[in-house]
């Protein structure tokens, strides 16, 4: 850690930064992916309470692809919420983002799909994407309709679903929720150059997953930012952390969307660092985070 390194003042988050550097090293790119994986399915693990009671979920293939479903005891809207996790493209699986996706199912009233899309480097890009959209072609052809769902690089993923469905002429998505997304922003601006070294993730390890999913720079499936047109797309819910190299990639993308007409619901969390959904029990600036992103889907799945 640098004298300079930009850090947030509030308790319960600097807690939650304690823990993760005991679990989750702060050099971690640089190992091997499997060292990376065990850290990180450690780091989840110890985030992970209970489920919501009568919740229910189970596992299936749709278009081969592995999904988890999700239903609450109480379902009040046919809307589908489909979620993809975080982890740069390299970690993160169904169990990660579990508990996750277990309370987002239940406070909105919704069932909700978990989509386990292909990891790089054994997979590169748009191995992620692809999966991603085969899973949503097939839900959205079953007539309910869809809330995109993603955090950080399942940000991303949404975004470009979001792209592919309006292009490809796919109804039915109702609005696309986006927390701390990675879109594709110049490395050398703004935030990534502000917050460099800001704990929880750095503007190195971005351009390292970069580096490893080798998607190509201008595509706009692959960094929604490069979208020349972004007109026709879903409402939208875009949420940025202030302590984050991605903070920009929110605020660009949530202006972006403004001033093309889009409904656009942006919220940043002044106290936040990356990966802020895992502190959501343990730090209050996270639970009113969480709380907001709940709402949002509630609103957007009621219809």
């Amino acid at each position: 850690m640098t004298a300079t390194r930009p850090m947030p003042e509030e308790k319960g988050i600097l807690e939650f930064l304690k823990i993760c550097s005991s679990v989750y090293s702060d050099d971690a790119v640089s190992q091997s992916i499997e060292a990376q994986r065990a850290q990180y399915d450690a780091l989840c693990a110890r985030f992970s309470p209970p489920l919501p009671d009568g919740l229910t979920f189970a596992d299936s293939r749709i278009r081969d692809v592995p999904t988890r479903r999700y239903r609450p005891a109480k379902i009040t809207t046919p809307s589908l919420l489909l979620y993809l996790h975080g982890g740069g493209f390299v970690v993160g699986s169904l169990e990660s983002h579990h508990a996750i996706c277990a309370e987002l199912a239940d406070f909105a009233g919704a069932e909700l799909v978990a989509v386990d899309y292909r990891l790089a480097p054994e997979h590169r890009w748009p191995a992620q994407t692809d999966d991603c959209f085969a899973v949503l072609e097939a839900l959205a052809a079953g007539g309910n309709p869809i809330v995109l769902i993603g955090d950080s690089a399942g940000g991303n993923l949404a975004a470009g679903l979001a792209l592919q469905a309006r292009d490809k002429g796919i109804a039915g998505i109702e609005a696309q929720v986006l927390i701390y997304p990675a879109l594709g922003g110049d490395l050398t601006t703004g935030s990534y150059i502000e917050m460099a070294d800001a704990p929880g993730l750095t503007t190195a390890d971005v351009a390292y997953y970069r580096e490893v999913l080798q998607a190509p720079a201008g595509d706009p499936v692959a960094g929604a930012l490069a979208a020349r047109d972004v007109r026709g797309l879903p409402p939208s819910y875009i949420t940025g952390a202030a302590f984050d190299p991605l903070r920009d990639d929110a605020r660009h993308y949530a202006a972006r969307l403004a001033q093309a007409g889009i409904e656009v619901w942006f919220r940043e969390e002044p106290h936040m660092v990356h990966a802020w959904l895992r502190a959501r029990h343990m730090s209050e600036g996270a639970k009113q985070g969480f709380r907001a992103v709940c709402e949002a889907v509630r609103r957007f799945a009621a219809g």
